[in-house]
Parts: C-alpha cells; sequence; structure tokens
C-alpha cells in the first residue's frame, strides 16, 4: 500500500498490465495501490487487477483526487457485489468508497418521522440497523441489498417490495471536476434498476458520482423493525447462494415475470461454463465454484441471455456492471 506524496512517480510491475511509468505527482491523504486484483474487491472473487487503485480518506479527497486526474479513466466502485471486472483488468483508476464515505447521521427526528444522513460508502445493512434502532420504519429491505448506499442511489436497488429512491429527499453528488453538489429527486429520472439524470439536469455533460444520500423515514417502533430486518435476512439465506462467491442477480426481472422464473423454466439452473455456475438455489444468481475467471461468467451470462431469447422472445437486460478488458496485456 502506497501513501500519496507529492513527485511520487512508480514504475508499475508486469502483472496482468502493460508495465507503464505513471505520474502521480499529487498531495492527497489517501493511499495508491498499483495493480491491486480486483478479485479481493468483488464479491465473485475474480477479475483481473486495477492499474491504479485509490482509497480516499474521505469525502473532500475523493474530489481531490478527481481534480487532480481530469484526464484518467475513473471507475467508482463500493462493495464491489455488482460487479464484474474482466480477466485482463482495469486501464485508469479505480476509487474505493467502501467504508471511507461513511458518514451516518439522524439529522431531524420529530413525533412523524425522521431523516437520516448516510455517505456512499456506508453499506445498506448498516443504514437498515441505524434506522430501526432511531425508532424509523420502511429502510428494513435495505438488510437485504449486498452493496453500499452509492451503489443503492446509481441502480435504485431494492428488494422485497421496496426501491431506494422511495426515501430519498436529496442526495450528494461529485463531479468530474471535483465540485461537491446537491440534487433533488426531481433532477432525475427513477426507474426500475435505473437512475439518470433529467435531460436539462445532464446538460452540464460532467459525469457524476454519488457521495450520499439524504433518507427521510416514517416514525416506527424499534423491536417490529429489528424483527423484520431479522426475518428478511432469514428469508435472503434460506433462498440465496450465500455461501458461494456472487453477485447477487444478475438480470432484471422483465415486466409482469422473473427472470428467475424464465431461467428455471427453461432448464438452465446448474448449467455451467468453466468455474462459472447458475445457481441450483436461486437460478438468477450465477456462483463462482471456486476457480472461475470473468470470462467464464460473462459467457454464462451471455448464454443464459441467449436461450432465454431463443426461447421465449424475452430480452434478459443485465443488472450487473461489468468493466475492464477482456484480455490480459502483453
Amino acid at each position: 500500500m502506497i501513501g500519496l506524496t507529492e513527485n511520487t512517480r512508480i514504475s508499475a510491475p508486469a502483472t496482468g498490465l502493460v508495465p507503464v511509468e505513471m505520474d502521480i505527482s499529487v498531495t492527497g491523504r489517501g493511499e495508491m495501490r498499483v495493480n491491486e486484483p480486483m478479485s479481493r474487491h468483488t464479491s465473485w472473487r475474480t477479475g483481473g487487477n486495477a492499474q491504479r487503485y485509490y482509497v480516499p480518506a474521505d469525502l473532500e479527497d475523493f474530489a481531490n483526487c478527481l481534480r487532480q486526474f481530469p484526464h484518467e479513466p475513473i471507475y467508482v466502485i463500493g462493495l464491489g457485489s455488482n460487479l464484474l471486472v474482466r480477466d485482463g483488468g482495469i486501464q485508469g483508476i479505480v476509487i474505493a468508497l467502501h467504508a471511507q464515505l461513511n458518514d451516518l447521521q439522524l439529522i431531524e427526528h420529530n413525533q412523524s418521522d425522521g431523516l437520516i444522513y448516510a455517505g456512499a460508502g456506508v453499506a445498506c445493512a448498516k443504514v437498515a440497523r441505524f434506522a430501526a434502532k432511531n425508532h424509523l420504519a420502511g429502510a428494513e429491505f435495505l438488510a437485504g441489498v449486498p452493496g453500499t448506499l452509492g451503489g443503492a442511489l446509481a441502480m435504485n436497488a431494492g428488494c422485497y417490495g421496496s426501491e431506494t429512491w422511495e426515501f430519498i429527499e436529496r442526495v450528494q453528488v461529485v463531479d468530474r471536476k471535483g465540485q461537491i453538489l446537491f440534487r433533488a429527486p426531481d433532477e432525475y429520472v427513477v426507474g426500475y434498476r435505473s437512475v439518470k439524470l433529467q435531460p436539462q439536469s445532464s446538460g452540464v455533460k460532467e459525469m457524476e458520482w454519488f457521495a450520499g444520500g439524504y433518507i427521510r423515514l416514517p416514525q416506527g417502533e424499534q423491536t417490529e423493525s429489528q424483527q423484520r430486518i431479522k426475518q428478511l435476512l432469514t428469508q435472503r439465506a434460506a433462498s440465496q447462494p450465500l455461501n458461494q462467491p456472487n453477485a447477487g442477480s444478475v438480470f432484471r426481472n422483465p415486466p409482469g415475470d422473473h427472470a428467475a422464473h424464465l431461467i428455471e423454466a427453461n432448464g438452465l439452473k446448474g448449467c455451467c461454463i468453466g468455474g462459472a455456475m447458475v445457481s441450483p438455489q436461486h437460478a438468477n444468481f450465477i456462483v463462482n465454484l471456486g476457480n472461475a475467471t470473468a470470462a467464464d461468467i460473462e459467457a454464462l451470462i451471455l448464454m443464459v441471455q441467449s436461450r432465454i431469447k431463443k426461447a421465449t422472445g424475452i430480452t434478459l437486460i443485465q443488472e450487473v456492471r461489468i468493466i475492464g478488458d477482456v484480455r490480459r496485456l502483453t
């Protein structure tokens, strides 16, 4: 692990990426790693190396990194629970927010509701428990979302009949220039597993990443919320292959149906490519049997999509994000 200092240059070893002279002359309080194996940072436990992997100290340090690398490709991750990194790795900078943008505060609380601020790096399950502890209801479903709030905001994550943006009052974002801004929900088009800036808002033409969210929740009963969380976690453990590396639901549910039902009905449970398998426990999960490459997983995703399209005419849309280069560079 390498602390950022001024006028530092590092030659990367030839492990999965081309050796390059990388100028990281930057004043920062975080830590930079070179050729970092992304298999350590994704829930599928596979994939190539990140050319550079930065762990910011806090929000301002995150923004500072963006300002000082204005032309580098940037990839922002949380727990890596909805992410497949291809075997060739990632050219550019991966910025890891989990446990870094970790503010979790009760901003307001009255007889009818309360307002929580949670940073993008806070695990969703922690938000659920915090809300329950503070006698606020509605966030229990977040205990079943295996990621951080930043990822939940970016894809409107949901389960058990609830979705993240139902409870969002406003969000904090950081743009590509390192500007920290606030946005209201009406500045976004929010749909099923989809969040996009409204056309008038996106005229700014800068990429943005969620830094945190303000969550408005109704007054609740602590014991009831905690029991609901326990019930949802028990249900999740019984229905999902939590003992094997996976990335949660691979496909969005098509209108009027469930991806898992379509996959199971077409006999694809248990199908394997290399070390990747469609879970026999939940057909919308692909698990790493222990030696899967990212190419195995991606090939299995494509095979499932092709089979379902041919059998039903339905195009399954990926819920997981796939990034990086297909082949290792030499």
